[in-house]
């Protein structure tokens, strides 16, 4: 009997951990609508004859159901599955369908056989269980995140394939400290392990020493980057001696910057074809998001006006010249658009940028930085710092030039500089926010900024929207100045 490729014994653990902080969510969700909604002068649902239970006996065993119920939905819909561990939003996202679709399951249920099935566990089970799951993942995933940058809960990773492309993955992984693996070395068709495949990664093997090679470094997944020279029928026969070692088999396709859910598998004729759909940048989804924007924006303004306020008189009472400072950037489809902040450099600073520029020897480069900028007044560093000076462009975002979360906003000067690839950043709205801003803000090089631009515009999801401005909160508290 052959091994089956088991996860590693660290997401086993971690899943277990897991499963245990969802079972008491889900039982204290249960338990708090079950208190608040059996009090006195709350008329209890007959889910059942009431003669058959007392009032606190329905109750219970509507509660323990309920429970049960709803931790089986969440296996059912591989919350846990140890592929989406740690990383990603599809783990959120199987999180919130699972509980929606079980609740409204639980709706129909009891429309179809007339239950009055209790209103509490709909108005306070179902926000608070899921408000608490989701934030138990992330407080899961900030643990592990310390722990694999300490070396820690990652599989120790070997890639095969052709050189170029195995040295293109194993820079992606290193990049990714959230991807959950550790690239312990590579074999490729000549071997060479003189020459390491970059730095960090040594080349410890060729194609027929797989096996070897696995069980000399207790790898746990074996990446294969791609090669023409390996055979189907060989890829067929690795896949079998895998299985027999417990090792996982991972097939990176010639793909980059593609997230999961526009990547669909179809067996055709015994091929294992993948799918990708197409980038939306119009029609419902857009709809979703410009409702979103309004409604955010809208909501945040009024929140924060007291703090627009503070900042505006700060800036009007420390330094000469305007509240407001606006500069032309390049939007959507390169229409140009005034964006507002709160002027936070002395006034003129806009006619000594190339000067400062050429004196630092980067007048030829992207992204115009200027370090250590001495035309930020002290008022000014202190609401960079914090991105308040930003706050302006949520009227950008109200009336339509600026969305919550995209793209880098940039000078034209900039996207002069842009090559085929880097002009479909322009297909979206820019964004107050995006993965630029909770990726490295300002240390971020071009090439970063316009890589992570890319992959926001190809993979953009309204769910992944909510992340990244909850990441952009944590950004900003622990910010150490943008540019």
């Amino acid at each position: 009997m052959r091994a089956r490729p088991q996860p590693a014994s660290w997401q086993k653990s971690y899943a277990a951990r897991l499963f245990v902080t969802d079972a008491l969510i889900t039982l204290l969700a249960v338990t708090v609508a079950a208190i608040i909604w059996s009090q006195p002068g709350v008329e209890p649902d007959d889910l059942l004859p009431a003669e058959w239970f007392t009032r606190d006996g329905l109750f219970l065993l509507l509660s323990l159901a309920i429970w049960v119920g709803w931790m089986i939905v969440l296996d059912v819909f591989a919350t846990r599955d140890h592929r989406n561990l740690g990383s990603g939003t599809l783990e959120y996202k199987r999180l919130a369908d699972a509980t929606l679709l079980y609740f409204g399951a639980l709706a129909i249920i009891a429309f179809l056989f007339r239950l009055d099935l209790g209103r509490g566990y709909f108005l306070t089970a179902l926000p608070l269980g899921l408000l608490l799951l989701l934030a138990g993942r992330w407080a899961w995933r900030q643990w592990l995140r310390r722990k694999q940058k300490q070396g820690r809960y990652v599989s120790r990773t070997l890639l095969l394939g052709e050189r170029r492309r195995a040295a293109m993955i194993a820079a992606a992984i290193q990049r990714d400290s959230a991807s959950g693996m550790y690239v312990v070395g590579a074999v490729t068709r000549g071997g060479d392990p003189d020459r390491p495949l970059i730095d960090g990664v040594p080349v410890l093997g060729t194609f027929g020493e797989v096996k070897r090679v696995l069980t000399a470094v207790g790898g746990e997944i074996l990446v294969v980057t791609g090669a023409d020279d390996i055979d189907p029928r060989d890829m067929q026969r690795l896949g079998w001696e895998l299985e027999g070692m417990g090792v996982e088999l991972v097939v990176a396709p010639a793909l980059t910057d593609i997230a999961g859910p526009r990547i669909h598998s179809r067996p055709v004729a015994g091929l294992p074809l993948v799918h990708i759909d197409f980038p939306v940048f119009e029609g419902s989804r857009q709809v979703a998001k410009r409702a979103f924007d309004i409604i955010g924006s809208a909501l945040l303004i009024l929140l924060f006006s007291p703090v627009m306020i503070g900042v505006a008189i700060a800036v009007k009472a420390t330094s000469p010249g305007p509240v407001f400072y606006t500069q032309e950037r390049v939007g959507l489809r390169g229409k140009t658009f005034r964006m507002i902040k709160f002027r936070s450099m002395t006034q003129g600073a806009d006619d000594q940028l190339a000067s400062l520029l050429d004196a630092q020897g980067t007048s030829d480069r992207p992204l115009f930085k200027v370090l250590n900028d001495p035309r930020i007044t002290p008022v000014g560093r202190f609401i960079r710092k914090y991105s308040l000076d930003e706050f302006p462009q949520l009227f950008n975002v109200l009336f339509g030039s600026m969305s919550l979360v995209g793209p880098r906003p940039q000078r034209a000067a900039e996207v002069a500089l842009y090559d085929d690839a880097a002009h479909r950043r322009l297909f979206m709205k820019p964004g107050m926010s995006g993965l630029w801003q909770v990726s490295g803000r300002s240390r971020l090089s071009w090439e970063d900024a316009i890589r992570l631009d890319l992959y926001y515009v190809e993979n953009w999801s309204i769910t992944g929207d909510f992340i990244i401005l909850w990441r952009t909160v944590r950004a900003v508290t622990q910010a150490d100045g943008a540019h």
